[in-house]
């Protein structure tokens, strides 16, 4: 009975306020507030109090009583406006691998010339953090989310809420904004690389002459040669670093799905994504072929991106429920 009285008011809230684009403002029509358990202790006691005062004709009691009251209702006052006003500029969800805790991250902006005490944010009906946000400030959130399977994760509402002060009253509202999270499917296989070279014939081999490419910097090991240090960077007290460099024409390496006959498809999605891992943290230039999608070969953090989320998405209804097209954020972000 309690899920389903959940399930309705839910449904209630989103027909109320409909949906929502970030960035927002938390206007008052749309703050919901109501005394927590604490808070219904608290109007028992003063109704105990209340009925012994009369009882006993004690003014003191029911001065005492009345001063409870009205300082209850002040502290709902400000339990309201602790809320009232807060604006989301921002909910991103960067792409994260199956079977992990993805992080969904919020940007809170305080407007007002006071400090907002114990801003609380979840997804669903989840647990929470709680955050400060100063006065004329924007203080960032971040909320676990879980990424049972590959494709893509939807965040169908957000809570904020709040207690402060005192914990008597909680005010709260739910934002139904398009968040969306890219799960790639989980890195993981024991299949050596294929080591056919993607070269075309006449192609010139690794290390030939004249066909250095710059790749970037990285820190200085063992055995580097002193002639690829950055000593300019290094003059202007930066570490030691040595440069990177790459034959234009060198080896790479093409990952197709239909060559793994032998595992199941998710299987076959899990080596490759392993294999894209691998070749990305060596610097290779590799490409990636799928059924009904080619990826040309390529390297850098985009290339691993596009390649990991062809196969996030492989195979997948893009307008399904909690999978479906690409995007790792909210769209009003």
């Amino acid at each position: 009975m309690r899920g389903l009285l959940r399930r309705r008011l839910a449904a209630w809230v989103r027909r109320r306020q409909g949906s929502d684009t970030v960035p927002l403002t938390l206007q008052r029509r749309r703050l919901y507030i109501l005394p927590t358990r604490a808070g219904l202790g608290f109007a028992l006691l003063l109704c105990f109090m209340l009925v012994a005062g009369l009882n006993y004709g004690n003014s003191l009691a029911l001065f005492l009583t009345f001063l409870l009251g009205g300082f209850a209702l002040v502290t709902m006052h400000q339990c309201h406006r602790n809320l009232l006003g807060i604006s989301l500029l921002a909910a991103a969800a960067p792409p994260t691998f199956a079977r992990r805790s993805g992080t969904l991250h919020l940007t809170l902006e305080n407007p007002a010339s006071m400090t907002r005490y114990r801003i609380e944010a979840g997804v669903s009906d989840e647990a929470t953090s709680a955050a400060d946000v100063a006065a004329l400030a924007s203080q960032g959130v971040e909320l676990p989310v879980q990424a049972p399977a590959r494709g893509i994760v939807r965040v169908d509402r957000l809570l904020l809420a709040t207690t402060h002060p005192f914990g008597l009253f909680r005010a709260w509202t739910w934002v139904h904004a398009p968040i969306e999270m890219l799960v790639y499917p989980r890195a993981c296989g024991s299949l050596p690389m294929p080591e056919e070279s993607g070269l075309k014939p006449g192609a010139r081999p690794r290390g030939a002459a004249g066909t250095d490419e710059w790749l970037g910097l990285r820190l200085f090991r063992d055995g580097d040669s002193p002639r690829q240090v950055d000593w300019k960077a290094y003059a202007r007290q930066a570490p030691l670093l040595v440069k990177e460099y790459n034959s234009v024409g060198s080896e790479m390496r093409i990952f197709d799905f239909g060559r793994l006959t032998n595992l199941e498809t998710e299987a076959r999605l899990e080596q490759l994504a392993r294999w894209v891992v691998d070749a990305a943290a060596r610097g290779e230039r590799y490409g990636l072929e799928l059924p009904g999608v080619h990826v040309a070969a390529d390297r850098g953090p985009e290339h691993r991106h596009r390649c990991l989320a062809a196969l996030a998405l492989h195979g997948l209804d893009i307008g399904d429920g909690k999978q479906g097209g690409g995007g790792a954020r909210s769209r009003g972000a």
